[in-house]
């Protein structure tokens, strides 16, 4: 059966350190090499700077325990069920469509495979085996980092990983594990909650008629880069089982992922580093992985949503706000330091929030532990918000306009196209 979503074109030729090539086999075997190793970013660029102290890696241990539990016939007969068909098979080649239709059949000798895996800590192998196509987001061709990767992993792995996900989120949920401050990946929060929230604390310190400053962190390749031994340790440490953690360790070990495009496939080569993409534990696991990392904002304020950090504080005094900001940036980077997690220093932004408050026209640097000086600046895109420095939202209003003319657009050029109730849709 003919996979679907899977087209991806190749570049004419792709550059890997100072050698082009234009032979397509090079070319995904280097895609490969390039998106295996994402990871190991922290390690090729992130010396411990000199005098630093001891990095920042408090966390705060759970008393909760918790232990895996049988999954259920039901739960994984109603999973299969609702398998989308049009989403495209793994390396094992095992059709979610297939598994959709014979889904009373197998439900049974499925669930038994996956609490046999609880009671031996282990996965197959070939669900631990990741299709990975390379997307072009823009820029150079040549350039491997203007790629971005979809990730597509077997679908009984899926299945599996939502069952045990659904376990996982719940006793996470049950006993408040996650952070206040962070909104990624969690049921009831998401991209409006934790905007609204950040939105609040700034406008209510302007309101005050005091100066609010922030910085819009960016990590380098966040969840490429996740060590897994200190993820078991932090799963060690919200009080999970050693079979749990037994589970977790095999869990990733011996991945592997290989590049597909245009009918040819890589070779496969391991993955030591991240959470899996296009994984559904991977989110949830890097959202424990980056939690307590909340603890280090001292007396700023901070919010936490997957890899987007904005860390920032408010006060009478702009001088004692920016130094206080530069106190927690700087503790907060040893915090990242710790779980070697990188900081891209030229896409991390400062801006500070005033309306009418005198303020200098050279603001004090916020700078990195390298002693890079942060760029201020007056409009950033923060979880897809055009935030401007006094607030006014009409950078984000200018690209909402945008857009919509754009759309408009597209629907009178193409009005002859659509059908009557095609129309009735739109208008209603």
């Amino acid at each position: 059966m003919e996979n679907k979503s899977t087209s991806s074109q190749l570049p004419t030729a792709l550059r890997l350190g100072n050698t082009v090539t234009a032979d397509k086999s090079t070319i995904i075997e280097n895609f490969n090499k390039h998106f295996s190793t994402a990871g190991h970013a922290f390690h090729l660029a992130t010396p411990t700077p000199v005098n630093c102290p001891a990095l920042f890696t408090e966390t705060r241990p759970s008393p909760h325990y918790f232990s895996f539990t049988q999954i259920q016939i039901a739960d994984v007969l109603k999973e299969l069920q609702n398998l989308d068909p049009y989403k495209s098979a793994g390396l094992d080649n095992l059709d979610p469509l297939f598994l959709k239709l014979s889904a009373e059949i197998v439900a049974t000798p499925i669930t038994s495979l996956f609490n046999l895996s609880f009671v031996l800590s282990e996965i197959p192998k070939d669900w631990k085996a990741a299709t990975v196509i390379p997307l072009f987001k823009g820029s150079d061709t040549l350039d491997p980092n203007c790629y971005w990767l979809t990730s597509i992993l077997p679908c009984l792995s899926k299945v599996f990983e939502s069952q045990v996900n659904k376990k996982i989120t719940d006793h996470f949920e049950s006993h408040r594990t996650f952070s206040a401050m962070q909104s990624g990946f969690r049921v009831g929060y998401g991209c409006t909650s934790a905007t609204f929230k950040v939105l609040n604390d700034i406008i209510t310190a302007i309101d005050k008629r005091q100066y609010c400053a922030a910085v819009f962190i960016d990590l380098a390749k966040a969840f490429d880069s996740v060590n897994h031994h200190i993820l078991i340790g932090r799963l060690d440490s919200l009080g999970f089982s050693n079979d749990c953690l037994a589970w977790f360790t095999n869990y990733f070990s011996y991945r592997v992922q290989c590049v597909k495009s245009e009918g040819l496939l890589s070779g496969p080569l391991a993955v030591s580093m991240g959470v899996p993409q296009g994984s559904i534990l991977g989110p949830t696991l890097f959202s424990a992985y980056i939690n307590d990392v909340a603890l280090a904002a001292g007396d700023s304020l901070i919010h936490l949503y997957a890899d987007n950090t904005i860390l920032y504080t408010s006060g009478p005094s702009l001088n004692t706000v920016l130094t206080n900001l530069q106190t927690s940036f700087y503790i907060m980077q040893l915090s990242f330091h710790g779980l070697q997690l990188l900081l891209n220093a030229s896409k991390t932004k400062c801006m500070l929030f005033n309306r009418s408050l005198p303020a200098s026209a050279r603001l004090s640097s916020i700078t990195t532990l390298d002693g890079s000086d942060l760029e201020y600046v007056d409009i950033y895109k923060y979880l897809g918000v055009w935030l401007d420095c006094k607030l006014s939202f009409q950078t984000h209003i200018k690209h909402l306009q945008s857009k919509i003319k754009s759309r408009i657009g597209f629907l009178y050029r193409n009005k002859a196209s659509f059908t009557h109730a095609a129309k009735h849709t739109l208008i209603n």
